[in-house]
């Protein structure tokens, strides 16, 4: 089968055997994938948690058709169409584990079930599960822009927020976030923007901020958060390290929660994949919960889809169709 393969002196389109599916895994047949950050990264030879180097087939989440089925999973059949997460998603054929996937809702195609099962199960868990937003509460999503930020300014407004404030450094993008649920949108890049939610908060500060930058705004996320208020740390693509205020940390009594799906267990995953069928699906069934494709690529061109996303200009999510 054709799969896009990391190799040192490139990552390229090669022809690897068909993986087997064993125990509870499902062996699915890929028709369309989304581009994520982290794949940008392993397709340079980082590693991504245990995921990575020589002969990795590439890709995080997929959208397709049960092929075949290991002895113990349960709950799907051949020839059902589902969308999930997980590894090697970038290939004819890929494994998920049973409670790893959903069911492609009826009303919607391939390439917009793809861009789907990171954004709902990550933001799902940390707007909600974690970041515990009640109604009635201010939330503050840091890189807005990206997939996994527009979905969590969407499932903070489903679960009844007053007040959601987007981040995004792009003039462009940042106008578009008031689309997505934003009922505020912020340069974290301009030294004011503290004040900015400050005063949008009565001076109080945000209820809550899902982190996805972190790096230079970690102090100034502490001085844009209430007394009691609730930090989650889902990315850092400002940087993984910088000045933090712990003094500031400990005055306003802040909750800081660092989360990944890197060092869960697929336990632990099942769950999070559970409490979003549990919670949101029927939002995402009607069409409530869902993103902006920027563009889609064959999966010929899938070199040509990383440049797209390496030039930092789109909105939304990249697909690749096979």
């Amino acid at each position: 089968m054709k799969a896009y393969v990391y190799a040192p002196e490139g990552a390229a389109i090669s022809d690897v055997a068909q993986p087997t599916p064993k125990g509870t895994q499902v062996l699915v047949r890929v028709r369309a994938c989304a581009l994520n950050r982290a794949d940008t990264g392993m397709r340079k030879g980082h590693v991504h948690g245990a995921a990575g180097g020589v002969g990795t087939v590439l890709g995080m989440e997929w959208a397709g058709e049960v092929a075949a089925l290991g002895p113990d999973a349960q709950g799907v059949k051949v020839g059902d169409r589902i969308m999930g997460s997980g590894a090697a998603a970038f290939a004819e054929y890929t494994l998920a584990d049973h409670g790893r996937l959903f069911r492609t809702p009826s009303n919607m195609n391939f390439e917009e079930a793809a861009t789907l099962p990171v954004a709902l199960a990550t933001m799902h868990n940390a707007v909600v599960t974690v970041g515990g937003i009640q109604p009635g509460q201010s939330v503050l999503i840091q890189g807005a822009s990206s997939g996994v930020g527009l979905m969590a300014m969407q499932i903070a407004k489903l679960k009844g927020a007053k007040l959601v404030i987007g981040s995004s450094t792009d003039a462009h993008r940042r106008s578009r976030l008031t689309d997505y649920g934003a009922d505020l949108a912020i340069d974290s890049s301009d030294p004011g923007w503290v004040d900015q939610v400050l005063k949008a908060t009565g001076g109080e500060g945000v209820d809550l901020i899902v982190d996805q930058v972190s790096g230079k705004v970690a102090s100034q996320n502490l001085a844009a958060t209430r007394v009691k208020g609730r930090i989650v740390n889902v990315g850092r693509l400002g940087g993984t390290h910088a000045d933090f205020n712990f003094d500031l940390h400990a005055a306003r009594r802040i909750d800081y929660v660092g989360v990944t799906f890197r060092t869960r267990t697929i336990e632990e995953i099942r769950e999070i994949f559970e409490e979003v069928r549990k919670d949101i699906w029927s939002a995402v069934e009607a069409r409530k919960l869902q993103l902006p494709i920027d563009k889609v690529f064959a999966f010929d061109d899938i070199d040509e889809a990383f440049a797209h996303m390496e030039a930092n200009k789109h909105l939304g999510k990249i697909v690749v169709t096979l």
